[in-house]
């Protein structure tokens, strides 16, 4: 009778050999860095609103376009992101942002309550507010004096700083419209209205696609000027890192003004 040394099965050499290599391999300790992300974790869930920010976002296509679109996805694809467009409306974009359900919203910190709770990434393009005045007028503006006594059209619900006190005082008085297409309607076609204000690219936008550039004059000097960037949690601090290195890429190869000319 074989001699038992004990109540286990003796292994064949091979299936000792895959044993110990298994044992190696879980005694090894395991970091996060060391485990390559999966597709879910290189997707930017990117806030493009249900209606768009022409020309910024764009959204009446089968896929977004717009500067900051635009800007986005080349920038994502170059440090491998895929990115996501999702239409939040803007009460509940932050609330959203800080809840995981989206990673990111275009937005300037000026514009933003507690921008403390969000990461910014620099700037991607200036978001700047002018005066646009008819091209027959002989209205030039240079400081807000130059509106005394001016009916200028304004949109709905905007917050003018520099011009405020001046609405309030009735030194200028300002017509508000809900659409910015209206705006430059209203200038060109009604009689007392003497300036709009509003975004430059904007506008520029605006004026191209209508064939109304001949129309109006822009001023050089601008009312507001603010950096239009993105928006993100604070834990997206490694992405917005490689986003900021890759914009600065672009806006000296010149990449980022290619974009900027095709909605001017």
């Amino acid at each position: 009778m074989p001699n038992r040394t004990s109540g286990l099965p003796v292994l064949p050499p091979v299936a000792s050999i895959l044993l110990l290599v298994i044992a190696v391999i879980l005694s090894v300790p395991v970091f996060a860095d060391d485990i390559a992300p999966t597709k879910n974790a290189r997707t930017l869930h990117f806030n493009v609103s249900p209606n768009g920010y022409p020309p910024y976002l764009i959204v009446d296509g089968q896929e977004p376009s717009g500067i900051m679109w635009d800007v986005v996805t080349l920038i994502a694809d170059r440090i491998g992101y895929e990115v996501v467009p999702e239409q939040i409306p803007r009460k509940r974009v932050d609330t959203m942002l800080l809840n995981g359900y989206i990673d990111a919203t275009s937005r300037a910190i000026e514009w933003t309550d507690n921008p403390e709770q969000f990461l910014f990434t620099d700037s991607i393009v200036e978001v700047e507010e002018v005066v646009f005045i008819p091209a027959d007028s002989d209205l030039t503006y240079q400081t807000t004096e130059d509106l005394f006594s001016r009916t200028v059209v304004t949109h709905l619900g905007y917050f003018y700083p520099l011009l405020e006190s001046h609405f309030q005082s009735g030194a200028i008085k300002r017509f508000d419209v809900s659409r910015d297409r209206d705006m430059f309607t209203f200038l060109l076609h009604g009689k007392r209205f003497d300036a709009a204000i509003a975004d430059r690219l904007v506008g520029q936008w605006i004026l191209r696609n209508e064939g109304w550039r001949e129309d109006f004059r822009i001023s050089k000097e601008s009312l507001t000027n603010y950096g239009f960037r993105l928006m993100l949690r604070k834990d997206w601090t490694a992405f917005a890192r490689l986003f900021n290195a890759e914009l600065a890429n672009i806006r000296a190869n010149g990449d980022l003004e290619d974009i900027l000319s095709q909605y001017r």
